[in-house]
Order: C-alpha cells, then sequence, then structure tokens
C-alpha cells in the first residue's frame, strides 16, 4: 500500500476534491445508519422512533427542560413534539409539571422506567462510539469532534456548548 503524506498543520485539508467530499458525505450517511441502528431495534419493539429517542436523550441531559427548550433544541414543530411528548407521558417514561414562577410553562423530566429506556439507549451508542474512538486513537477523535463542530450553524453550536459547558 503507498503511504501517502500529509502536509504539516493538515494544509492538505485545504484543497480537497469533490470526490473527497462526497465520500466524506457518504461516510457519514452510513456512520449514521451504524449508530441509529441498535437504538432503532429497542425503540422498534415498543413502537417508537428516532423522535423520541431524542426527546428522552435531551430530558435526561437537562432534567426539567421546557417544551419551548426542548423544542429550539430539536428544531421541530410544536404540533410534531407535542404528539410525542403525549406518547412519552401516556406511556409513563416522561413526567411534565407545570412550572412554579410561570403556570404557563412545562418542565419535562424522565421518570424512573424513562430513565432505565434512557440508558439501554445510551449504552448501546456508548459502545459503539467507544469501539470507534479506541480504533480510530486520540487525534482522530479529537479531529472528529473539530470537523462535527465545525459543520454546527452558529445557533445550533451555542446551543451544543450550553449542553457540552452544563456537564463539565
Amino acid at each position: 500500500m503507498a503511504e501517502t503524506s500529509v502536509p504539516q498543520g493538515g494544509q492538505a485539508l485545504l484543497f480537497l476534491t469533490d470526490e473527497q467530499l462526497r465520500k466524506g458525505i457518504e461516510a457519514m450517511f452510513f456512520a449514521y445508519r451504524g449508530f441509529t441502528a441498535d437504538p432503532d431495534r429497542i425503540l422498534a419493539d415498543k413502537a417508537y422512533g428516532r423522535a423520541h429517542h431524542r426527546a428522552i436523550h435531551f430530558i435526561h441531559r437537562s432534567p426539567g427542560t421546557t417544551v419551548n427548550n426542548l423544542l429550539a433544541i430539536l428544531g421541530v414543530t410544536k404540533q410534531s413534539l407535542n404528539r410525542v411528548l403525549r406518547t412519552l407521558v401516556e406511556d409513563g417514561l416522561v413526567e411534565s409539571r407545570v412550572g412554579r414562577n410561570d403556570k404557563r410553562e412545562r418542565h419535562l423530566f424522565l421518570t424512573p422506567e424513562g430513565a432505565a429506556l434512557e440508558r439501554e439507549l445510551s449504552d448501546a451508542q456508548r459502545e459503539r462510539m467507544r469501539m470507534a474512538y479506541r480504533a480510530a486513537g486520540p487525534v482522530a477523535v479529537a479531529g472528529f469532534r473539530q470537523v462535527l463542530e465545525a459543520m454546527m450553524d452558529e445557533e445550533i453550536r451555542r446551543q451544543y456548548e450550553a449542553l457540552r459547558d452544563k456537564s463539565a
């Protein structure tokens, strides 16, 4: 196999061809498919989809988050989120509490059953990420995170950083 040389400072990255970019796009599509495969199987057994998974994930990350905050994070319509939340509340996975200061606000919390499902879903994804990170090594992991963050729109990056900083 021929060895390729990468100029110092990653200069080669500034001159990616359309073909190299296409390969990166395809890798993202297939990686996402792998990343969601295990949770999709778990969710299918419960008649839930990825929207339920995302809601459960971010309610877990920010217990007591408001419906409006969750709307902003997920970037979905109110109607769509209400449908998902109604199911999760009816099934006993999410609890919706009236705000103490503003009675119009609804604060969302996972129930013990919701927390157990979140853990099952996240464990599957963490294991896949852990194996990929180990195989790629720390330099690749840092570079991968840089690429993902660079692809985020400014508002989305602020939300991501707020969540990241909260857990630091």
